[in-house]
């Protein structure tokens, strides 16, 4: 999934919505042939673009890139479901302008946009009142509908997805299960690209692979858009014997492999421009070594350890191969896969309990940030995953719905600290480790 390139509109930080006047700058140009060069190595069954010129003329020019590499790279599509969010009274507007003019709406938008409505006087319902019209959600039903007919004709395909920022989120959340209340929480930067999963259709569990990569337009991280707050970022250790092995590893305290500390190195060198303040880690060696490979090029930041960011406790699965404990405990292992919250390990922990230690951790850390800083914090797959789940809204039964691999680096934002919502401006990124878009480390126990 990828948003267009920078349009005109962009340009002079003006609404869009479903007004069709903006067009690629030459910036947006350049960058959708990067998005188009780095898809190069993809086969895509179908190609889908809003009909609007600024997403149909990214989706043109990525597909030209596509197809000098891979000639039977299939005809651009457009579809009426990948229009942009409807704002009707906004479109065209000056976000400054309605800012100022428009405060409270406007506020209403950022902070609840599933309440957020817009009474229109030239659309008037059957007793002669305005039509009362909620973008957002609306937006939702829009991409729940593209989903069924997408999914309907691609069940094992790949497919390719050109469109807006609105739509693009609206289409994140709902492949997950998330409600139009976070439709803010998710960032989308032009000529990003996302990544998701499925198994089937949108009751099956839906992977976010990755969200809003960047690094191939020449943006590592997405800019900050607020000197408040903080920004975390999240990182898993890198690989050790036992993920290779798909052994259980649990609190057992395995060190990084030699591929781990190589993941551990290209980190660091991804992360080496980023300011960091402040470092925060699991007190395991496996993501102890990979925080400290990453501090090497900031050596006044001291590391902190955080004995709440333990891996959750596997009790008598760890050390376990899967196939071994498929032997024992078949049935729990079964039901980890298919409902992972109502699991308890044996002599281990269960998820609810990892959930609630690590989001107290998570939460401490932001609370205790100083306004404009960065925070390294390092940890595992579980612990990972329920800090993630929390920021977007999400319970323990979603854990599968967030990949997190080995030395992948997520961004989360919190402008507002605790009193507003987070804002996760990437997910996992491993386009440091120079093998394309796709995560391709190691699937791994936890």
């Amino acid at each position: 999934m990828v948003r267009h390139g920078q349009s005109t509109y962009n340009a002079q930080n003006r609404i869009q919505g479903r007004i069709d006047e903006s067009v690629l700058t030459d910036k947006g140009i350049a960058a959708a042939k990067q998005v188009g060069q780095a898809l190069q190595s993809l086969k895509f069954d179908a190609i889908y673009s809003s009909p609007l010129q600024r997403a149909h003329q990214t989706a043109a020019l990525v597909a030209a890139e596509i197809t000098a590499n891979v000639p039977d790279t299939p005809a651009v599509q457009t579809s009426d479901k990948l229009l942009e969010i409807d704002l009707p009274l906004w479109s065209g507007m000056a976000r400054d302008d309605v800012m100022q003019n428009d405060a409270e709406n406007y506020r209403i938008w950022r902070e609840r946009p599933h309440d957020f409505f817009m009474d229109l006087p030239a659309d008037k319902t059957a007793d002669g009142k305005p039509r009362r019209h909620f973008p957002v959600v609306a937006l939702f039903e829009q991409a729940k509908a593209f989903w069924q007919d997408c999914l309907a004709q691609h069940r094992d395909g790949t497919v390719l997805i050109v469109g807006h920022n609105g739509i693009l989120r609206s289409l994140l959340c709902t492949a997950v299960g998330m409600g139009p209340e976070q439709y803010q929480v998710i960032r989308q930067s032009n000529c990003s690209i996302n990544i998701l999963n499925f198994k089937g259709g949108l009751d099956d569990t839906v992977q976010m692979e990755s969200l809003n990569l960047t690094e191939h337009v020449g943006q590592p991280l997405p800019d900050r858009r607020s000197t408040a707050g903080c920004r975390l970022l999240l990182v898993r250790h890198g690989e050790t014997e036992w993920n290779r092995m798909s052994r259980f590893q649990g609190q057992i305290d395995i060190p990084l492999n030699d591929n781990g500390k190589a993941q551990g190195a290209k980190a660091a060198g991804f992360l080496k421009d980023v300011s960091i303040d402040f470092a925060v880690t699991s007190p395991l060696s496996r993501p102890k070594e990979t925080a400290q490979l990453i501090l090497q090029h900031h050596p006044d930041v001291a590391l902190g350890e955080e004995p709440e960011l333990k891996e959750i406790g596997h009790g008598l699965w760890e050390g376990k191969l899967e196939a071994e404990i498929k032997a024992d405990y078949a049935a729990e292992l079964e039901q980890w896969k298919r409902a992972p919250e109502t699991v308890q390990m044996p002599e281990g922990e269960n998820l609810q309990e990892v959930w609630d230690r690590s989001v107290v951790a998570w939460e401490n850390i932001v609370r205790n940030a100083p306004d404009g800083q960065t925070g390294l914090v390092v940890a595992h797959d579980a612990v990972n995953k329920c800090i993630l789940c929390h920021v977007l809204g999400l319970q323990p039964k979603d854990i599968w719905a967030v990949k997190q691999g080995n030395g992948a680096v997520t961004v989360v934002d919190y402008p507002q600290g605790l009193d507003g919502k987070p804002v996760v401006q990437a997910l996992n990124i491993t386009t440091h480790f120079g093998a394309g878009v796709l995560d391709n480390t190691a699937a791994g126990a936890l």
